[in-house]
């Protein structure tokens, strides 16, 4: 189940909690962040190749890019038993930036993202068939777990992909991590 958690910036321990779908999309849409559900067209397959699952997709990646101007899409999956899967949950998980707005669409497993909007952490856990768009500029960070399961797609405006500043801050540190 998709859940938001808002807590204040200096108060790790305490957050107001939101399982419902309409609220949590709600909340983010007044922060700027996008949070939609998607249904593929066909059924897919756990081994289904990038193109299988772009095309199961393909009205919604078509209208995103439509409307920001995407120029790449592409499938990223981790699973449990990747052996470089602790080097890559380190890489994200340290606040950083981006130019452009960063796109998941989850078409299986999780991942939890922290938003640091203002004085406020959200955090978003992602599940099958969310959406999260996070505006360019925001601070921001992903905790895939210890052991990620995940397979998503990333849209991007910059055909470098994926380019982080990092601000240099701690804070990420301060609140709890994905444990899966």
């Amino acid at each position: 189940m998709s859940e938001l958690k808002i807590y204040a910036d200096n108060n790790p321990q305490q957050a107001e909690t939101y399982t419902d779908y309409a609220t949590i999309s709600a909340l983010l849409q007044a922060q700027g962040v996008r949070f939609e559900r998607w249904e593929a067209n066909a059924p897919l397959a756990d081994a289904a190749t990038q193109e299988e699952v772009i095309a199961a997709y393909r009205a919604d990646i078509d209208r995103l890019m439509a409307e920001n101007g995407f120029q790449s899409v592409d499938v990223v999956s981790l699973t449990p038993d990747h052996p470089d899967k602790a080097l890559f949950r380190q890489k994200f998980l340290n606040e950083h930036t981006h130019s452009e707005y960063e796109v998941r669409f989850f078409v299986d497993g999780q991942g939890l993202f922290y938003l640091h909007l203002g004085d406020k952490v959200y955090t978003v856990l992602c599940e099958k068939g969310d959406l999260i768009s996070v505006p360019a500029g925001a601070t921001h960070w992903f905790d895939m777990g210890p052991n990620p399961r995940f397979k998503a797609i990333r849209l991007f405006t910059n055909t470098d992909g994926w380019v982080a500043n990092f601000t240099g801050s701690e804070i990420a540190a301060l609140f709890p991590r994905l444990e899966n």
